[in-house]
């Protein structure tokens, strides 16, 4: 496989997880598609730093950070969501209303 097809395989994921998080009305399903275009960008990172440094560690160690930010955000996203789904016995976001003033 070359870097193009890497580069086609990350954009359509990115793709596919924008679309998931503009359209979804349920959080949860936000949260994963926010993780679909994390995993897409580490896609990207991984088939740079193969192609571009085959002996260089950047994109791989870029990678990794992306995975930890993305296992916390995953951590307080699921945080948040059962606390507000406590309250309000919903997990849709148009029914949230706590937030506004």
């Amino acid at each position: 496989m070359s870097l193009g097809h890497y580069l086609v395989l990350g954009a359509a994921l990115f793709l596919i997880g924008l679309f998931g998080a503009l359209t979804r009305r349920n959080v949860i399903g936000i949260l994963m598609s926010i993780e679909l275009m994390f995993n897409a960008a580490n896609i990207n990172l991984a088939a740079f730093n193969h192609y571009l440094h085959p002996a260089g560690v950047g994109g791989m160690t870029v990678a990794l950070f992306i995975i930890t930010v993305a296992a916390a955000e995953v951590v307080v996203g699921l945080a948040l969501v059962l606390a507000i789904y406590r309250n309000s016995a919903t997990a849709y976001v148009e029914d949230f209303h706590l937030l506004k003033g």
